[in-house]
């Protein structure tokens, strides 16, 4: 039924589609019963898989990233599309339009996408009415960002202006300096810069659970275009910083296995198929230098079971997708979901965790 679907809605435009699709899903929701018949089409069999992470409890580990709501406007949907949390935004301090069209672009082929989209996004104060509008489902994170005209050395006044608008009704926060597609921001994973942002986001976080009595989260999400000595530093101050989680990968401005697409000339972020081994690469890496001190949310090219499980055993605790959704349309979390949970049932351990341990001291030999 979705392939057919499909097919009509990649007759039009990548953004077009999107926002048809999920405007007419909104307003179903305004009917009697929608939750209940949408739950029933797309997760009738929910896999009972539950995982506790950055002290939140999740019940089960497959999240949407970011980027598919950007203002919290979906909520309800896609929770019970069967995802164990949502990722929100990216939300900016103030609306932006983000940048000129065409800027999304589908490769069908690769089951990929190229976007350019520049944190378009209603602001922070439109943000948070429709997000204390929607209830809260599952667990919900918000994703955070600069406005595209805010000099680089006054970044962080940015993200602390949003961290403490949506702190309260989020359950935990991503910090976003690895998009491509605002010009400058990936130079806030430099070190020096890296340092002085993540001191202040640690301060402004014990400020607000001294405020409200409640400690929210906080996750620094990176890109996949790093070296191994970036990866290094990335370790030494999340562990310094003692930040609660890393979100392993954004979208990459390389182009792996696209030599043959016209569409590979266009700039902006690659996510999909063509990420899933650059993504878990650097999730590996990454929890090589971490030792599981702290959590890693992996995202990149996971289609399916099997790509989820590659990424946890190389390190990840949550998985996320979003390419996928578009592909594959909104029983993949479940589908996902009930994978992970086959895989447990004949490890024969208890819990994911068990199972995820239990694989990767095998494949250590």
């Amino acid at each position: 039924m979705y392939k057919l679907l499909r097919a009509l809605l990649f007759r039009l435009p990548p953004e077009t589609s999107h926002y048809l699709t999920f405007t007419l899903l909104r307003l179903f929701y305004h009917l009697p019963g929608a939750s209940t018949l949408t739950r029933s089409l797309f997760a009738r069999h929910p896999a009972p898989l539950p995982v506790t992470v950055m002290g939140l409890n999740f019940s089960n580990p497959v999240g949407l990233a970011a980027g598919l709501d950007k203002n919290a406007e979906y909520v309800r949907p896609l929770a019970d599309f069967g995802f164990g949390f949502l990722e929100l935004g990216t939300v900016t301090p103030r609306p932006q339009p983000g940048n000129p069209k065409p800027r999304l672009f589908r490769l069908p082929r690769q089951a990929a996408l190229i976007n350019r989209m520049g944190f378009n996004n209603v602001g922070a104060g439109k943000f948070l009415v429709n997000l204390a509008a929607q209830g809260k489902p599952c667990p919900l994170g918000v994703n955070i960002g600069k406005n595209r005209d805010t000099p680089l050395e006054q970044a962080a006044d940015d993200y602390l202006a949003v961290l403490n608008s949506v702190y309260r009704l989020a359950d935990y926060v991503a910090v976003n300096i690895s998009s491509p597609n605002t010009t400058g921001l990936r130079d806030l994973q430099q070190e020096e810069n890296l340092d002085a942002l993540l001191r202040a986001l640690k301060n402004e976080q014990a400020a607000l659970a001294d405020k409200y009595g409640r400690y929210v989260p906080i996750a620094l999400k990176i890109a996949p275009d790093l070296d191994d000595t970036q990866i290094a530093a990335i370790a030494r101050l999340v562990l310094e910083h003692k930040f609660d989680a890393v979100i392993v990968t954004n979208t990459t401005v390389a182009r792996p296995g696209l030599a043959d697409n016209p569409l590979a000339r266009q700039s902006g972020g690659l996510s999909g198929r063509p990420l899933k081994e650059l993504s878990t690469d650097v999730i590996r890496k990454l929890h090589n230098r971490l030792q599981g001190a702290v959590p890693i949310i992996g995202v990149g090219g996971i289609e399916n079971a099997q790509d989820a499980w590659d990424k946890l055993v190389a390190g990840a605790d949550l998985v996320q997708i979003y390419t996928a959704l578009i592909y594959e349309g909104p029983c993949v979390a479940q589908a996902i979901t009930r994978g992970l949970a086959e895989r447990v049932r004949a490890s024969g351990c208890a819990t994911l965790a068990d199972a995820v341990a239990q694989a990767r001291q095998q494949k250590a030999g």
